[in-house]
Order: C-alpha cells, then structure tokens, then sequence
C-alpha cells in the first residue's frame, strides 16, 4: 500500500512542478513587483587596468610608469521600490489605458454577440439534412485549429493594401483606424464562430425529440418551434459560450500585435497588448503588472456575477 502511494506520489510531481513553476510562481511574483515602481537601468563604470603584452607581463612606458587603459564596464541594474497601491491607482488616471479600455469594449461588444449569433444561425442549418454535411462540417470547424498569430498573418496578406488579395477594393483595412478596428474583429469572428457553432450544434442536437414532436402537433412554422422549443433549451449553452467568449476576448492580443501592430497610431492596441507594452518595451515591469492584475479581478468579478445569476434562474 505504500508502495503504491509512493508510485502516485511520482506521478504527479510532474504535474505539480509545473503548476508551481510556471503558474503559481508567475501570479505570486507578479503580485509582488506590481506594489513596487521597477526600473532598470544601465551602469556604466570607467576603470582604470594595466596594460598587459602577449607574455602576461605588464607594459612599462618609456619613462618607467606601467602603463594603463580605461576599461569600460556596463552593467544593467534593477532596482525595486516600494509605492504600495500607486501603480493600481495611476491605472485611473493613464490616457493609454483609458484609449486601450474603448479599444478592447469595442471589439469585445461586436465581436462576441457577432460569433454567437453566427454560431448559433451555422448550427441551426448544419442540424438539418444536407448534402455532404459531415464534410462541411469538418471545413467549418478548420479554423479552431490554427494558431492567432498564423491567422493574423494570413490576414495581413489578404488585407495588405499595395498587392493583396483585397488590394484592388481600394479600402485601407490596416491604415485607416476604423478599418483597422474592423479587420481586427473581423479576423477574431472568422476563427472563433466555428467553436460557437460546434458548441451550439451539440447542444441543438441534445434537445429532445419529444419536445418537438409535441410541437409539431400544435404549430407547422419551424420558426416557433425553435423559439419556444430549441431557444429556451440552449439558453444554459449559450450563456456558457457567452463567458467564454468574453473572457478570452478580454485578453485580445495575438491578432493585432501579428496584424496591426496596435496601429494605426494606437487604434487597436487592446488592454493586453498595451500591458505587453509596458512591460516588455518600455520595462515598466511594476506597472505592467498592475495592469494584468486590474485585469484579473475585473473579469473574475463579471465571471462571479454572471455564475450568480445564472445559478439563481436554472437552479
């Protein structure tokens, strides 16, 4: 029997390791510095050194002085200082992070609702009886699999203006601010409508046939069978698509930092990305984290109060 718990025990270490080192240890850590204003800077030092020949002997001048150079040392320093709350508060009073709050509200709010109803509209069609329909579902679904940052690249070829694919409609997708924002949202719609859609065909397909049996007795119209059949027996799923949907919108970064660059000017920087900014180009570390965690507890507080009401209307 101890045995066996030891063999367990082993088991899992792995998985425990790496929970501690690259989750745990990244949030604590992050708690840590963002109390603190963390500047890095570089050191230079001018030191005085012997001049040495090619035998390890020290060169002796003329007049019978050793001779020397300066040696020019640099060094990166860190250094962390304690402000409390300061970088929590300077969050309501940045410019950036205001401009980068309308950015990620705008994109959330059409992009989200846009990728449900799409979804929910694919799944409706794809649960009838079509030709070939295992195969377009298999091509609908294709583009979960492929990674942001590949998609935003292959956007920007499609959108790119001087020899794109789209280059002869003569719109500025990428160099105008409002298209920009679009091909953003855009881009996010056509990868993530196909898991709406898978998650809603499943559900769809999980109503009972009962039900709409019954239905058909009363009414013929396809219409108001799924509004007062189908609807009020996906809502649970919908509501669970809604949450994950919005809260992996709120951490729009991928697509524009591989499509736009935040640009024009900072027309698609997200919150995200302006936290990328912050901390790993202008090494403002502290305050970077402050931005992830002000991130953290304003979705974790949406999240709280959606679970809530969703407990108190199904339970």
């Amino acid at each position: 029997m101890r045995w066996t718990s030891r063999v367990k025990l082993l088991f899992l270490a792995p998985a425990v390791v790496w929970v501690l080192v690259f989750t745990v240890f990244p949030l604590v850590y992050s708690l840590y510095i963002s109390v603190y204003n963390v500047e890095t800077k570089m050191q230079v030092k001018q030191d005085k050194v012997p001049v040495i020949d090619a035998n390890g002997k020290q060169v002796i001048s003329a007049n019978g002085q050793p001779e020397t150079r300066i040696q020019v040392t640099r060094q990166n320093v860190t250094t962390y200082k304690y402000n409390g709350f300061g970088n929590y508060v300077r969050l309501f009073h940045d410019s950036n992070v205001t401009a980068a709050i309308g950015v990620t509200f705008i994109f959330v709010i059409i992009a989200v609702p846009g990728e449900i109803i799409l979804g929910l509209v694919l799944a409706v069609l794809f649960n009838r009886s079509l030709p070939l329909r295992g195969l377009w579902r298999t091509i609908m679904i294709l583009p979960i699999f492929a990674t942001p940052l590949a998609v935003a690249y292959l956007f920007f070829t499609i959108f790119y203006e001087a020899g794109g694919p789209l280059g002869f409609l003569g719109i500025p997708f990428l160099s105008n601010p409002h298209w920009a924002i679009f091909s953003v949202t855009l881009v996010d719609i056509w990868q993530w409508t196909p898991f709406c859609f898978l998650v809603l065909l499943a559900a769809l397909q999980g109503v009972p046939d009962d039900l709409v049996e019954n239905a058909l007795l009363d009414t013929q119209s396809r219409w108001q069978i799924f509004w007062h059949v189908s609807l009020p027996h996906l809502q649970p799923t919908i509501v669970i698509v809604l949450l994950l949907r919005f809260a992996e919108s709120l951490k729009l970064f991928d697509i524009p930092f591989a499509l736009t660059g935040g640009g024009p000017g900072i027309a698609t920087q997200s919150y995200s990305f302006l936290a990328y900014r912050t901390g790993l180009r202008y090494f403002d570390i502290g305050y970077a984290s402050a931005m992830a965690y002000g991130l953290l507890i304003f979705v974790m507080i949406i999240i709280t109060m959606f679970f809530r009401r969703v407990r108190n209307t199904y339970a």
